[in-house]
């Protein structure tokens, strides 16, 4: 057990800042494994799932309440895209985030990249997946900069 959230711990931190695993995964989380593999599949707290565990990749995919938890109580995580609030209505219904919406972006996001999405006042509006750069999203004023899995407001 502890293994395995030493493991996880240092995963959130490489995705998303220095001790946010600490912050995000409390000592009482459970896991799921994978019936096939064995791996760690899906992270729980109290029966709500905080993460998935890509076996791709081996990052993590956030619920909605684990993104929601890193923008209110941890300022300085990374991996965020901030967007224009006139936009955010549609982001949080769970559309996907165009280049030419995109105020600031972190400079480690990479394409593939889990990406938790705030308006401009740091409103949590959904999380998604790049489909750009943090320099290609600054640079491109056209295209999907982030397929949105899961929007606040959407009905999935």
């Amino acid at each position: 057990m502890e293994k395995r959230l030493s493991k996880i711990r240092s995963i959130a931190d490489y995705q998303f800042g220095k001790n946010i695993g600490e912050k995000l995964f409390p000592e009482n989380v459970t896991f799921e494994l994978s019936k096939r593999t064995g791996r760690i599949r899906f992270i729980n707290l109290n029966e709500d799932r905080l993460a998935t565990l890509r076996p791709t990749d081996g990052l993590f995919s956030l619920s909605i309440k684990a993104a929601k938890y890193i923008v209110e109580s941890i300022p300085e995580a990374k991996g965020l895209v901030m967007l224009k609030n006139d936009v955010s209505q549609y982001i949080a219904a769970g559309g996907d985030v165009f280049a030419v919406h995109v105020v600031t972006v972190d400079d480690e996001v990479r394409a593939k990249d889990e990406v938790i999405i705030v308006d401009e006042n740091r409103q949590f509006l959904a999380v998604g997946r790049t489909t750009l750069s943090a320099l290609e999203i600054r640079a491109f004023k056209t295209g999907v900069a982030v397929k949105v899995r899961h929007g606040v407001n959407s009905k999935d």
